[in-house]
């Protein structure tokens, strides 16, 4: 039986199998199951006669010692080893006695992973035989609210299709799949089973018009940040290719297959080049293409002339790469509204130029400093993996193994429908040090497309009734959340002297009353109102604050010294006026909504004139709640 529950994209799976020795002798029954590389085992146990004998779970590195140490003394042990693709496995033997049965026991755990804008849950089902009570069972609860879920599993016929029953509300979702003995045999007189391969369970959660979810439990939260409909940023991308004699066959075949399906998905306002190499390199062109239909042609004639052979100089290839990048982003051939990456193709150790690992991995991250993205696609199993996986992770990308397989075309298109589609870069999300005292990682490098980024950390008040969150980009690419922008969280609550409005669940302001010394000569008490996600207006948006929150052009020059020696003046030129500025300091309380924070701005004479549209005049009204 497997029984899988899921709570907030957390899964947490039992796997319980039952084996009875018929012999009149004792034997050795084994338990083997495969579960997602991204599990964990958090316990396992088995009960024989019964006994319970719990396990001890152990790191990994740890545990290959102790399990060959069992082993080796005839203990019992398990231990868990890679399994194709996605799926790792864990096996256990144990003596049974004569007549005796045993139960194993076991469960592991998940964060689900959102990719192409859907999460996955895999089980691994490969029973061997007939099961008496064959039985997957998936409860699902989000409390977002779940849009979709679908079921499908490779060994579904048309006579077990109808066995899957699912049930979907607003926020839960239940699976279920149990069929009889009679239901599983692959032919009448046989106990070969039709259950063999993956039971695969997909969705997704509600993604209203807010930038992400928090979870609190037990004192820790868990941030979900997916913002929805964000444009996508324009790529420049250089695709380099091995094709050394290693290359031959299949997978050249396969290679220029994904090549000319990925061209053709190309954006128009993407630019792309295309290098192959072995021991020498070639260019199809000295610089970037724009991604127009004509280019996109001509390229994919390129693309079918690449023929496998020579050795294998993976530097000055990649080099090549990243220096044309450079290069035409110097000379300004491709837009500066963009995002930057190299992919690299490769199947096997270099062996030509620089063959040095090492050496080659600092080159390159010499060449980028940060500048792109670097993925590596390992082709097959000779490729020394390792060395692409730390190499595109210190250049901001990432490593996939491509598997020899029918199937490896799939493969490399899919990897670059996961990373063709960026929508923001170097993406950080801050949280009030005097709520958190324990963070997982919180920057990123890019967020595309149908992915999720997730953060979760330990709050220092279990009471907490005041909780905001920024999320800043600072890239230089265009994007709805502009350099140093911030947003607030749904936890955000009145509080002293403060209160917080909601627009239609999405946008927010806090309004605070804001106490003044009584004897100021001029200045009273008065409201201070603060835009939390200004980037959810729409670009018509307009008003006293409004005409702000999409920005303004303008430049400041001339500083001088002003009427106060530590707060000079300068010229501003904005909106076609040359206006007298004032340097100054504010407090921003969006982030320290009781102390508030001291941020540099500049102070706008005469009421605003110059810098607000229309007269001062025009923004006044009669009363807090009326129009005029």
């Amino acid at each position: 039986m497997v029984d899988c529950k899921v709570t907030a994209r957390f899964a947490h799976t039992v796997m319980t199998s039952q084996a009875l020795n018929h012999a009149n002798y004792s034997q050795e029954i084994f338990f083997e199951v495969e579960l997602p590389k991204t599990g964990f085992i958090t316990n396992f146990s088995m009960e024989i006669d019964g006994q319970v004998y719990a396990g001890e779970v152990k790191e990994k590195e740890k545990a290959k010692k102790q399990y060959e140490k069992a082993v080796s003394s005839g203990q019992t042990a398990g231990l868990v080893k890679v399994s194709g693709r996605k799926m790792e496995k864990f096996s256990v033997s144990v003596n049974i006695a004569a007549k005796s049965n045993v139960t194993f026991v076991l469960t592991y755990e998940e964060l689900l992973q959102r990719k192409l804008g859907q999460y996955e849950i895999l089980i691994r089902v490969k029973p061997k035989s007939t099961v008496q009570k064959f039985q997957i069972v998936a409860n699902i609860y989000e409390p977002q609210g779940i849009s979709f879920v679908d079921t499908h599993a490779t060994f579904l016929s048309n006579e077990l299709l109808p066995l899957v029953e699912k049930t979907v509300t607003d926020k839960k979702a239940h699976i279920s799949f149990s069929p009889t003995t009679e239901q599983q045999r692959k032919c009448p007189d046989c106990d070969e089973t039709l259950i063999d391969g993956d039971f695969i369970i997909t969705y997704d959660v509600k993604r209203v018009q807010t930038l992400g979810d928090i979870q609190i439990v037990n004192g820790y939260f868990v941030h979900f940040f997916a913002p929805p409909d964000l444009p996508r940023v324009p790529v420049n991308v250089v695709f380099v290719i091995d094709r050394s004699g290693s290359m031959s066959g299949r997978k050249m075949i396969q290679t220029r297959e994904a090549l000319l399906a990925i061209l053709n998905d190309l954006h128009e306002d993407d630019y792309f080049a295309l290098i192959q190499f072995d021991s020498t390199i070639d260019s199809w062109k000295e610089s970037l293409t724009k991604a127009t239909k004509e280019n996109i042609a001509d390229a994919m004639v390129y693309v079918k002339q690449i023929q496998d052979r020579g050795a294998t100089n993976i530097n000055d290839a990649v080099l090549r790469g990243v220096n044309m990048i450079l290069n035409d982003k110097q000379a300004k051939r491709i837009p500066e509204q963009s995002i930057d990456m190299v992919i690299l193709l490769t199947d096997g150790m270099p062996n030509s130029g620089e063959p040095r690992p090492q050496r080659i991995q600092e080159n390159v991250r010499s060449a980028i400093e940060g500048s792109m993205s670097l993925f590596c696609l390992g082709f097959g199993n000779d490729v020394d993996y390792s060395f692409l996986d730390v190499m595109s992770k210190e250049n901001k990308g990432m490593a996939r193994r491509i598997y020899e397989a029918s199937d490896a075309t799939l493969q490399l298109q899919g990897f670059y429908e996961e990373v063709s589609s960026p929508l923001l870069s170097e993406v950080d999300l801050r949280y009030p040090d005097n709520a958190v005292d324990f963070l997982t990682t919180n920057h990123f490098d890019r967020f595309f497309n149908g992915s999720e980024i997730v953060v979760a950390g330990r709050l220092t008040d279990n009471q907490l009734d005041n909780f905001m969150v920024e999320v800043f980009d600072n890239s230089s690419t265009s994007s709805p959340i502009p350099p140093s922008a911030s947003f607030s969280m749904d936890l955000l609550v009145t509080k002293d002297h403060s209160i917080t409005v909601t627009l239609k669940d999405s946008v927010k302001f806090v309004i605070l009353l804001h106490k003044v010394w009584k004897n100021h000569p001029y200045h009273r008490d008065y409201l201070g109102f603060y835009t939390l996600d200004s980037h959810l207006f729409s670009s018509s948006v307009h008003g006293l604050l409004g005409q702000f929150y999409h920005g303004i052009n303008y430049e400041v020059t001339d500083l001088r010294p002003g009427e106060v020696p530590e707060k000079p003046d300068a010229t501003m030129y904005v909106k076609g006026h040359e206006l007298n500025v004032t340097r100054g300091w504010q407090r921003d309380f969006r982030r320290d909504v009781k102390n508030g924070q001291n941020v540099p701005c500049w102070f706008i004479h005469r009421n605003g004139t110059g810098l607000i549209d229309g007269d001062v005049t025009d923004y006044i009204v009669s009363g807090l709640f009326k129009t005029v």
